[in-house]
């Protein structure tokens, strides 16, 4: 549900960049991908918050920012209960880019 909620806010080109959703990079499938901004957007779940997850979390985005991507994570509740913070630290990353 919060995946849904966030692609319908930064689909196509709302924050002026391509956005693409369930990318593959390497051996992850990201939640959404703003290759112009070399920027992964994760949103997790309640199970990110346990230990064995967390551990496999940190590695993933270890993994990513070796491959030249920033990671930026929300959990659900940040996106579905206050979707414009979200938005704004997207854009905020977005422009730290530029």
């Amino acid at each position: 549900m919060a995946e849904q909620v966030l692609w319908k806010n930064i689909r196509g080109e709302q924050l002026g960049v391509r956005v693409l959703r369930q990318y593959v990079i390497g051996d992850y499938i990201v939640d959404f991908l703003l290759p112009d901004a070399d920027l992964v957007i994760e949103v997790d779940g309640a199970y990110h918050s346990e230990r064995l997850q967390m551990e496999d979390d940190e590695l993933r985005e270890e993994h990513l920012n070796r491959m030249g991507y920033r990671v930026i994570r929300f959990t659900n509740e940040e996106v579905l209960y206050d979707t414009q913070n979200t938005l704004d630290e997207i854009m905020s990353k977005i422009e730290e880019y530029e």
